[in-house]
């Protein structure tokens, strides 16, 4: 199997593989940020979570050699498997093979003279009781405070992202609830806050922990279009309004903001930690 790439000849379809004897989201995630430097490489991902036993490692050696052998390609993996025997048996295989424990663990215990605990699931599991409990009431708090917050969860909300509707600001919220054990609620203007030209009243005694989401016009127009197409709400007039009023008001009542029309909701909580004193409980 190819695709073509923007150059247009033909580049084979790779098979990736991401090997873990846990979840598999530290091998996905690590794998997936070296691939996003190889933008023309077409791939397809296979993620083998749980490879904890003999015979799990053994299908998928079969597995892999199986695709191996039809595509004519080495599939490449991706490793964070603890057991040395099965790494070895993974590592036979007609594969490119990457093994991120090796390449991390062994240099660490040399260099710290300490032999690490060759442990399952620590990064992903509960292993930390506190810290896993701080995600799922952060979760929590983040779903009970979408599209609007409570008066009396206004206190208890380490930041209350505000902006016009689809700006980013739940899945923002969502993710410094899970990655970091944030509590963040959002609060959407509606076109007759902005006719107001103030904050609503529920936000006013809480202005210290409010920070705004900006966005591009055009784009709040594309993201608007693809869910009500054709309507008034998604029309680029009404995206324009709304966008200056929003800002126009940010400006009148001092609230920082920044635009993330280009931010991927890791960057929108990278720049909200770097312009904020919101302190991570994870």
């Amino acid at each position: 199997m190819t695709a073509t790439a923007d150059t247009g000849s033909e580049v084979p379809l790779r098979t990736l593989f991401f090997l873990s004897c846990s979840t598999g989201i530290t091998a996905e995630t690590l794998g997936h940020s070296l691939m996003t430097q190889f933008e023309e490489t077409p791939y397809q991902q296979v993620t083998v979570p749980f490879v904890d036993t003999f015979a799990k490692a053994e299908a998928t050696v079969q597995e892999i050699n199986r695709v191996a052998a039809e595509s004519g390609l080495p599939p490449v993996v991706f490793s964070t498997l603890v057991d040395p025997r099965i790494r070895q048996m993974l590592a036979a295989t007609d594969c490119v093979f990457f093994d991120f424990l090796d390449t991390f663990i062994e240099p660490l215990e040399r260099e710290l003279k300490v032999e690490s605990t060759h442990t399952v699931g620590r990064s992903h599991g509960m292993v930390d009781y506190d810290s896993y409990m701080a995600r799922i009431n952060s979760i929590n708090f983040a779903l009970a405070n979408d599209d609007g917050i409570r008066a009396d969860h206004c206190e208890h909300a380490d930041v209350i992202l505000i902006g016009v509707s689809r700006t980013g600001k739940t899945p923002a919220c969502l993710y410094l609830a899970l990655q970091y054990g944030v509590r963040a609620a959002n609060y959407p203007l509606s076109e007759e806050d902005l006719a107001q030209e103030c904050l609503p009243p529920v936000l006013k005694p809480f202005r210290s922990k409010l920070f705004g989401l900006s966005i591009d016009p055009q784009r709040l127009h594309q993201i608007r279009n693809e869910r009500m197409p054709g309507s008034e709400y998604a029309s680029y007039e009404r995206c324009a309004y709304e966008i200056s009023s929003i800002q126009a008001l940010f400006a009148a009542e001092s609230i920082p903001y920044f635009d993330a029309s280009s931010l991927s909701i890791e960057e929108i909580a990278s720049q909200l930690f770097q312009k904020t004193r919101i302190e991570r409980r994870i």
